[in-house]
């Protein structure tokens, strides 16, 4: 009994913290007050005699019980053929037991978690989301890290810093996504599925360049009716062109655009460069789907 009061007492102490752990690892309220619901049963019924830092064994607890909620949501995802991430609410329900209302707490957590960077780290991988939350927002040491993903500390030190590069992207992706080259690319894709010659004459520059075709008549005419599967997205931040099989990247099309038109286009089909590319699908746009 006086275990359990003090295990009681810790958790009490230390769920605050554990709900902020929750929502950043799941960006969802309700699916944070039921992850910390369910670490509190699994600590209950586990025996804390050789417990020596209680804040970071719950910590690990509430990890271990987001990765497998973050694990199961992905499989949904990936059953759902074809179905982008939904993009995720901005909170607006207390982080406190039995509705308690605290603004000021809301308010931190909308700040610190917008939808922006709710976004990118719904790109990430269960695991990179669980070592950049962990180690970038909460100091957990990577040692600690790795225990709950079953991976070595060097291993879970690289998922973090994938993961923290493309976190630190989330500003620049934005603008991006919404730059005049965006347009262009997305311009291109849609006169190339079209067999549009003369809309691709007018996107290439008179003298653009493809591997070994130069000129715009003849780049025109080897892109005419082709990209059927290639699809508008980010590649480490930048508008291009993806082809993928099966849901795996096989070749990514890079644009080089001088004064809004098309110079050249680089064909990146190597397997080992695609895996260390970071990649954002877009959404179709209008222009895409005429």
């Amino acid at each position: 009994m006086v275990e359990h009061d003090w295990l009681s007492e810790r958790f009490a102490e230390h769920q605050g913290r554990l709900r902020a752990v929750a929502y950043r690892m799941l960006g969802s309220l309700g699916e944070a007050e039921d992850a910390v619901q369910e670490a509190w049963l699994r600590v209950s019924r586990a025996d804390t005699g050789q417990v020596e830092n209680p804040a970071g064994w719950l910590t690990t607890v509430v990890a271990r019980v987001c990765l497998n909620m973050l694990e199961a949501r992905r499989t949904r995802r990936e059953e759902s053929t074809g179905a982008l991430p939904p993009e995720p609410a901005v909170p607006h329900a207390s982080i406190h037991p039995a509705g308690q209302a605290d603004p000021e707490d809301e308010a931190l957590l909308a700040d610190s978690i917008g939808v922006a960077l709710m976004v990118v780290l719904d790109t990430l991988t269960p695991a990179e989301r669980l070592a950049f939350v962990l180690h970038d927002v909460f100091a957990v040491p990577f040692g600690e890290i790795g225990a709950v993903i079953d991976r070595s500390p060097a291993a879970a030190r690289q998922l973090a810093s994938r993961a923290r590069r493309r976190v630190q992207g989330a500003a620049g992706t934005s603008d991006a996504a919404r730059s005049p080259k965006r347009e262009i690319v997305a311009a291109f894709l849609a006169a190339s599925r079209n067999g549009d010659f003369a809309a691709l004459l007018e996107l290439l520059d008179p003298d653009a360049v493809v591997g070994e075709v130069r000129g715009a008549h003849e780049v025109a005419a080897f892109f005419a009716g082709r990209a059927q599967a290639a699809r508008l997205a980010l590649v480490d931040g930048v508008p291009a062109a993806v082809w993928s099989h099966r849901g795996r990247p096989k070749a990514v099309f890079e644009f080089t655009i001088s004064d809004g038109k098309i110079t050249r286009i680089a064909i990146d089909a190597d397997p080992d460069r695609l895996l260390d590319l970071d990649i954002v699908f877009l959404p179709a746009d209008n222009k895409e789907e005429q």
